[in-house]
């Protein structure tokens, strides 16, 4: 029976995938080299995701982590969308929602950038409060 080749669509989309969670990994391992405390990963419901939830003291922090391959175009930390910021809010609101625990703390939105290969040289770059729900 012939083999079937994967299409290059396919595997470039298991690529990011995989470079997204390598991502992921590097950025929890950052959070909590300074103190702060995951207690969610990859929430997803109806309207989005949440990749992080920690706490940072008792503020709830809802992080969005990026990952590029180089700076162009704006790198990691403008690709947070407009549309991917209110689909984040949504999620949040959903976390709100169903939990009584976090529902009762301050939040705030902060995107972790992943610049360069999580394999081999890359840079992490943390903005706090990048955007607001509004």
């Amino acid at each position: 029976m012939p083999m079937i080749a994967a299409s290059s669509s396919a595997s470039s989309t298991n690529l990011r995938q995989r470079r997204g969670a390598a991502a992921e990994e590097l950025a929890v391992g950052y959070l909590t080299a300074r103190g702060i405390t995951v207690i969610a990963r990859n929430i997803r419901c109806r309207g989005g995701e949440i990749d992080i939830l920690c706490l940072d003291g008792r503020l709830l922090a809802v992080i969005e982590v990026r990952q590029r391959a180089s700076g162009h175009f704006g790198g990691a930390l403008a690709s947070v969308t407009r549309a991917k910021q209110r689909k984040i809010v949504r999620a949040a609101c959903h976390v709100l929602q169903t939990s009584r625990q976090l529902s009762r703390r301050l939040m705030r939105f902060d995107v972790i950038g992943v610049e360069g290969l999580p394999e081999g040289d890359h840079e992490i770059s943390w903005i706090k409060d990048a955007f607001r729900a509004s």
